[in-house]
């Protein structure tokens, strides 16, 4: 982990709960946020560290879009949450957006955990769970079989992405200052 300047912890932080509150909000996170984050990114890192400082912008932009766009392709996450992650990743670069994306990771899927017991709904996640494993493993994508695993279903349980990395950046941050990542 590389120690984050003020300025993108200052951009980071502001990126990320505009975008965390709107998609709890509004289950929306607006395009002139995230372009605004890829371009803020991309222009405070060549700023601070000329053309290498671009490169790792644009490497943290590709890993985090690469990573993204293939949970988006199978319905698992929306396109918001995919730009967002692009703009973190322009934010920080690929070694901190790795950190921010196993943080948001577990923090999502104890959310998740949460949601299945609130709603109650352990033995269908394990149906469903068992499914799209065998989906997987024959190639198909699960949402084909079974519409309600598309985060694009109005009937699909879903929760807030965005909120989820928002949690994830910021526990990213104050533990990058007290020197536990």
């Amino acid at each position: 982990m590389t120690p984050l300047p003020n300025i993108a912890v200052i951009l980071l932080a502001a990126l990320v709960t505009v975008a965390g509150v709107s998609d709890l909000r509004t289950r929306r996170i607006p395009n002139w946020l995230t372009l605004s984050g890829v371009l803020a990114g991309l222009a405070m890192n060549s700023f601070l560290y000329g053309f290498d400082g671009l490169k790792r912008s644009l490497a943290g932009l590709c890993l985090a879009f690469g990573v993204y766009i293939v949970m988006y392709a199978l319905r698992a996450m929306g396109a918001g949450d995919v730009k967002l992650m692009a703009g973190v990743g322009a934010i920080v670069g690929s070694g901190d957006w790795f950190g921010i994306f196993l943080i948001t990771a577990v923090i999502g899927g104890l959310s998740a955990l949460v949601l299945i017991l609130w709603r109650k709904r352990t033995i269908k996640t394990f149906s469903n769970v068992g499914f799209i494993l065998g989906e997987m493993m024959h190639l198909r994508p699960a949402y084909v079989g079974r519409e309600e695993l598309s985060v694009k279903n109005p009937e699909a349980v879903t929760m807030p992405h965005g909120t989820v990395i928002a949690l994830g950046s910021m526990c990213f941050l104050i533990w990058s200052f007290t020197g536990m990542v």
